[in-house]
């Protein structure tokens, strides 16, 4: 497969799975934000866009300009409109590769991003429609791509973003002075339900914890996303070798994997931002890792240049 269009699929997989997080983690914390007071509503939104991975540009960074930053602006990796944007561009560069079905729907995704209001209550309904959106444009990934590499790509980007984006969202649930609710973290995750299932009697922050991290059959555990990307990694460059790993992608998933697995600690929710920071720099390694190893060109490109 040529380096670009394995890099195209790679980052196709990171983009929509970036947005659908981003869609989830503001959905949650919207209703919460809008009736604070206004001075804590700014130091909120700035904390809130921290832990996404962006900063302010003033002092006077309050939620509308936070909506504009998570959900809006088409020039940035942050935002819900800019990973789509980028994620039909990578789509149009591997047009050979993806389906029709791909294609149109990110396309037609793409296209409707502005035929929102922009406004709270419009952002509440956005994100909505992105989480069906995203679905779809994952379902159809699923069900008309070839489970070949071109797959094995687009998987293995969007289960290290998966990873990253519940790590941020488990991040999220102390920048509000009262705290969020590990009910509403879970619905924000998907997870309501199947944790019920699981856990029966047994509900806490620190049985909730557990489950969005090192649940092994949910989809939308760290360990749960980890696994995947190991997998994809494993399918990608099978190794005959007795001893160790040449593949360092592999090896640093590995290691983020294990390590959250077979922890063992009295105190979950005391360790979560450590545990938290370790999954993200993971991410980054294993993605800069899996850029050197297979994409040619990966050091020379800009985000700015993805979308243009």
């Amino acid at each position: 497969m040529l380096s670009r269009i394995a890099e195209s699929l790679f980052w196709i997989g990171r983009y929509v799975e970036r947005a659908d997080g981003t869609a989830r983690i503001l959905d949650v914390h919207l209703e919460r934000l809008n009736h604070l007071p206004m001075e804590e509503q700014r130091s909120v939104a700035q904390e809130l866009l921290a832990v996404m991975g962006a900063r302010a540009q003033s002092d006077d960074f309050g939620l509308p300009e936070l909506l504009n930053a998570l959900a809006y602006d088409k020039q940035s990796a942050t935002s819900i409109a800019g990973s789509l944007g980028a994620a039909r561009e990578n789509a149009r560069r591997a047009r050979e590769t993806v389906s029709s079905g791909l294609w149109e729907s990110l396309n037609t995704t793409y296209y409707g991003l502005n035929q929102h209001r922009k406004d709270v209550v419009g952002t509440y309904r956005f994100c909505n429609w992105v989480l069906e959106r995203t679905a779809m444009v994952s379902g159809l990934a699923d069900t008309t791509v070839s489970h070949d590499e071109s797959w094995q790509f687009l998987v293995l980007g969007r289960s290290l973003e998966r990873a990253d984006m519940t790590a941020r969202m488990l991040s999220t649930r102390d920048v509000l002075s009262a705290g969020m609710s590990w009910v509403n973290m879970l619905r924000c995750a998907g997870a309501y339900e199947s944790f019920l299932r699981t856990r029966r009697a047994a509900f806490g922050d620190q049985h909730a914890a557990e489950f969005l991290l090192l649940d092994r059959l949910f989809p939308r555990s760290i360990v749960y996303a980890l696994r995947d990307a190991d997998e994809c990694l494993a399918k990608l460059d099978p190794s005959a070798q007795r001893v160790g790993f040449i593949n360092d992608a592999r090896r640093i998933v590995g290691q983020a994997r294990t390590f959250l697995e077979f922890h063992r600690t009295d105190d979950l929710m005391s360790e979560l931002p450590e545990h938290m920071e370790r999954v993200q720099k993971a991410v980054s390694q294993a993605s800069d890792a899996i850029s050197r190893k297979y994409f040619n060109q990966a050091d020379e490109l800009a985000w700015v240049g993805e979308v243009s």
